[in-house]
């Protein structure tokens, strides 16, 4: 331990030179003049949101991803200053927010066009209002290819591109919305994205590419229209697996952190390059204690000890995102050396078996996600005997736990 986790019972550490590593592996995937989009909701994964952020922005990522308005403004007051795009739904009581702070929105019903409209008609009433670039938004019009959870449909966009026009009140000759804003144009229509559903495995490539396809089509209606929007479509699994994919931008979320995808995609790409995963989280033994053979371990009695046992206790919890299914089977690392985790994970502590290291004592760190000498705890290990992906696993760690940069 060092100064920065001295008062700690639990932590996070998150390797830069690992992020290093990643970003520059996706970098080489695409294309030089191909942007990358960082992915940081959700607290990056678990990451932190500021500090992943901040890490991007110095490595060189183009764009910041976030989920909601909430995430992008605290982005903009911790002085990010590449552009955001909010990823999921913004309420119309915060599109003003979202104009003052240059963040770009993702527009994916007729519901928040229509509440684009009535926004802007409100806001042509207020003269002073009307003078400033709060009556500007950027936007991204999401186009649902197949995966059903956001988005137009094809047959919807040329409606779309009709309603953004008579909200800018220009006609389709003008002034594409790549160059300046025209004094009139409210909405700019900077870019268009979809997502794929099953982008994740090689083997099966039939779905994504029906999906690019529709994708394509969405994209000439709304160029038909004299749009010249910022073209999206790859994530993580895309990028490494669908070239064609890559467009004008990628969004990386997974990939950058270290972790693969899918374990079909790690299959076909681990011997091509390698991710590092960034994040570790680590506690302390907050206690430890002899028990007799035959004596049980936490609620219901669970685990039955059967020889003389030196166990340790580890102050976290399900509380702190160390999962409940995790009682009994999970593996934690003391000294480079795994412990059993015995009995039920409680709310705020769990209790190892420690008989075979006879040199743990209060206060040592340990592992419960990441390396300890020759030995590793990962997140896709968590994530097995979870029975759950390995984004869960690292998302639902407590957020209110402290991240260190190193």
């Amino acid at each position: 331990m060092n100064t920065q986790t001295k008062g700690l019972r639990t932590w996070i550490e998150v390797n830069k030179s690992a992020l290093k590593n990643n970003y520059a592996v996706f970098r080489k995937l695409i294309k030089p003049d191909c942007k990358l989009m960082a992915i940081a909701k959700s607290n990056a994964y678990g990451h932190g949101l500021v500090q992943y952020a901040e890490t991007m922005q110095e490595l060189g990522a183009d764009w910041i991803g976030v989920d909601s308005i909430t995430e992008a403004s605290r982005l903009r007051k911790e002085g990010i200053a590449l552009p955001i795009l909010v990823l999921g739904y913004t309420l119309p009581d915060n599109f003003a927010e979202a104009a003052d702070n240059n963040i770009s929105l993702t527009i994916s019903s007729f519901e928040s066009l229509e509440a684009l409209k009535r926004f802007f008609a409100n806001a042509q009433n207020d003269k002073k209002k009307m003078e400033t670039e709060g009556c500007k938004l950027k936007i991204h019009l999401k186009i649902d290819t197949g995966m059903h959870r956001q988005g137009f449909q094809g047959a919807e966009v040329e409606k779309v591109c009709k309603l953004i026009q008579e909200i800018n009140n220009y006609s389709s000759n003008e002034v594409r919305s790549s160059q300046p804003l025209a004094s009139n144009n409210k909405i700019t229509v900077e870019g268009i994205y979809t997502h794929f559903a099953a982008a994740k495995d090689p083997d099966y490539p039939a779905e994504t590419e029906k999906q690019l396809e529709q994708f394509r089509e969405a994209v000439k209606t709304v160029e038909s229209f004299g749009f010249r929007p910022i073209r999206h479509a790859a994530a993580t699994g895309g990028t490494i697996v669908f070239p064609e994919s890559h467009f004008d931008l990628v969004r990386i979320g997974i990939g950058l952190m270290g972790l693969w995808p899918s374990s079909e995609t790690r299959r076909a790409f681990e011997d091509k390059f390698t991710l590092s995963p960034a994040l570790e989280w680590k506690t302390v033994v907050s206690e430890i204690n002899e028990i007799p053979a035959g004596e049980r371990i936490g609620y219901d009695f669970t685990e039955v000890l059967s020889r003389p046992s030196k166990i340790a206790i580890l102050p976290i919890g399900y509380w702190h995102g160390y999962r409940r299914d995790l009682s009994g089977v999970s593996l934690v690392l003391i000294n480079g050396r795994k412990a059993k985790v015995l009995g039920r994970v409680s709310m705020d502590m769990i209790v190892v078996d420690v008989t075979e290291i006879g040199d743990t004592k209060v206060g040592d760190e340990v592992i419960l996600l990441g390396k300890s000498g020759n030995e590793e705890i990962s997140a896709y290990d968590l994530a097995k005997l979870s029975n759950t992906s390995w984004y869960e696993t690292i998302t639902q760690i407590n957020p209110l736990i402290k991240k260190i940069y190193v």
